[in-house]
């Protein structure tokens, strides 16, 4: 491992540059609020049953639906979410790559910024979507429930769709990938936290819809159908909420325009095929400029090459088919779907353009080049304002390990079976908080008990070379590099810093990529690239002019990226990999951000009626009864 050399931005000079950021977020946020609009939903969190491939299954979703409902704002509205808890797990609702300014208490994640929402119980969440247009989405954040808990969160700008950097669209279509399981969920992520491996999905889908690769005693499960009309430009919002794997997607006949990606526009890229992450979102303009006919959708999902360990993931596909101009496609009616997203009134398949529709041709399942040269392609539409000087440098080495079901450092090889599979970031796996004061509120409160956490290094304790083929396979060499930790891992930083990370991904145990997911603030992606990280010569292949902003960055299989962002979001805010086994398996830590000098820089209290638990009391209490028992 090359060595970083540290540079660092004088203290006053970097808290200029946070104060004209906050300072210019403060007056486009004013500058909004007389137009804005109140966007409300309430969301019920139930349990349904459900039927495909032949089994009833109980599955937790919101308002009956899956995928759940999409929010449709107007850039600088507010939102408010009333979540009734109606299941049987405990919830809560993150708003995924929503920037949460100054308002970290609405983030939505268990025991790091909140109280997990119990059974029979409430909360509202309340926020504002400032300065952000494009996809985001909605999810459950708690282990594995966001498979069957999770919708879309469409932002449009505030003078509506002329103002788009690209050709008007004819029609906006949500296109959400995910898993279908017949597994319970919730018992799926406790065999995995207390080491079995491994739970999997028993179908992927499109929109809700299994597609007929699937069947049912020989009867073919439901496609997704996207009605189109010749000539019309579709904008397909497209999210990857699957848990565990990246998509390719494709459509016969067809070509994509990329012009965003995690609500941030990018320069057009014309492509046939997208690569998706867990976590990631793409905006791509269609044209229906093919023959009449039938065209499959399909997603593929990928897998690391051989020989790493192979894990059962599955193809689905969609039909997209074109409409003669008198149908009900060419109209502007809609209406809500079963499966929560806006859709134009279908007719029934008359098959007039035969049974089978066209089908693409789709790159290899390991194939994980195709997904590098997606990504490498995307830079932003405008140019980027990329802080020059850095004040914090991280390499953060995203590897596997193992610890003694007790909670010891040991390895396999010590003649045992004690052992749990567990994912690090710098050899340390994420303990989650088990008191009863979420992170955040510990930290509001300065009780001491956030200081005294373990901080997350700088850099891996000893340096291997991280993409050795040879860690794939199970041996002494891989073996005496397993040991490793759980500790709740935090890192603190200063109002205003700049902090570059270089994420490298390792062969240990596996070689699989890493979709690293920052809460409350958009990383530069700088560059990216295959074998391990040399500052020597990879630092000069920065992009410094237009690199992508993103909320969730794909570090490559055996490759590493380099971002940077600027600490400016005060509050306390979670960092993990988007793989659900990753994330639960611990590859996660916290970053806590320092209040700045003001008071438009510095976390503002709780909101009312915020839920909080009084001294030992067991009982979830809002504010105002906690301070009234307090004084009873």
């Amino acid at each position: 491992m090359a060595s970083m050399e540290s540079r660092s931005l004088p203290r006053a000079a970097a808290t200029s540059m946070a104060l004209a950021i906050a300072i210019v977020i403060l007056i486009y946020t004013t500058a909004r609020l007389g137009d804005a609009a109140s966007v409300e939903h309430t969301f019920m969190v139930s349990q349904v049953k459900m039927t495909h491939l032949c089994k009833e299954t109980l599955a937790t979703v919101v308002n009956g639906q899956l995928p759940g409902p999409a929010i449709y704002v107007t850039e600088g509205d507010s939102v408010t979410v009333h979540v009734v808890n109606k299941s049987p797990h405990n919830i809560t609702i993150h708003w995924h790559g929503v920037k949460q300014w100054l308002n970290c208490w609405a983030d939505g994640v268990p025991m790091i910024t909140q109280l997990p929402i119990q059974p029979n119980q409430n909360f509202t969440y309340r926020f504002n979507v400032i300065g952000q247009e494009g996809t985001l989405w909605w999810h459950a954040h708690v282990p594995f429930l966001r498979a069957s808990l999770h919708g879309a969160l469409i932002i449009r700008p505030r003078n509506g769709a002329s103002s788009y950097p690209f050709p008007k669209p004819d029609r906006e279509v949500p296109i959400i990938i995910a898993d279908y399981w017949q597994l319970d969920l919730a018992q799926a992520a406790r065999r995995m936290m207390h080491g079995f491996l491994y739970s999997f999905a028993n179908a992927s889908t499109i929109n809700g819809k299994l597609g007929d690769i699937f069947n049912c005693s020989g009867v073919p499960e439901d496609n997704y159908v996207l009605d189109v009309v010749p000539g019309k430009t579709y904008l397909l919002r497209i999210i990857n909420a699957a848990l565990f794997a990246e998509f390719y997607l494709k459509i016969a006949g067809h070509k994509f325009t990329v012009v965003g990606a995690d609500a941030s526009y990018v320069s057009p890229y014309t492509t046939d095929v997208i690569a998706i992450a867990p976590g990631e979102t793409v905006d791509a303009l269609v044209v229906a400029d093919a023959p009449p006919g039938r065209y499959y959708m399909v997603a593929l999902p990928n897998q690391a090459p051989l020989p790493d360990q192979q894990t059962p993931e599955y193809t689905t596909r969609g039909i997209m088919q074109y409409r003669n101009s008198h149908s009900s496609a060419d109209g502007p009616a809609r209406l809500r779907s079963d499966h929560g997203v806006e859709e134009e009134e279908e007719e029934e398949d008359d098959g007039s353009f035969g049974d089978v529709p066209v089908a693409p041709e789709m790159p290899d399942i390991h194939d994980t080049f195709t997904s590098y040269y997606f990504h490498s392609n995307l830079t932003n539409l405008y140019k980027t304002m990329v802080p020059q000087h850095v004040d914090e440098r991280l390499y953060i080495v995203l590897s596997m390990g193992s610890i003694c079901k007790h909670g010891q450092s040991c390895w396999r090889g010590g003649g045992h079976n004690e052992t749990i599979l567990i994912a690090t970031m710098n050899n340390v796996s994420f303990q989650h908080p088990t008191g009863k004061t979420p992170l955040l509120e510990a930290h509001y409160n300065h009780t001491g008990s956030v200081d005294v956490m373990q901080e997350l290094p700088d850099r891996p304790p000893r340096p291997f070379n991280f993409t050795d083929h040879a860690l794939i396979t199970d041996g002494p060499k891989e073996m005496a590099l397993e040991p490793s930790h759980k500790a709740t891992v935090v890192r603190r930083f200063r109002y205003g810093a700049v902090v570059e990370m270089v994420f490298q991904s390792t062969a240990l145990m596996q070689s699989d990529s890493n979709p690293m997911h920052l809460h409350g603030h958009n990383m530069i992606l700088l560059a990216q690239g295959l074998g391990n990280f040399d500052a020597a010569k990879d630092v000069a292949k920065y992009n410094l002019v237009n690199p992508p902003v993103r909320n969730t960055i794909l570090v490559p299989n055996l490759g590493w990226a380099a971002i940077r962002f600027v600490a400016n979001n005060p509050g306390v805010w979670f960092i993990h990999c988007h793989f659900e086994f990753h994330l639960t398996m611990g590859m996660a830590a916290v970053f806590i951000v320092e209040d700045g000098p003001t008071m438009d820089t510095s976390l503002p209290p709780p909101p009312a009626n915020f839920p909080t638990y009084c001294g030992h009391d067991d009982n979830l209490l809002s504010d105002e009864l906690c301070l009234q028992t307090k004084k009873m």
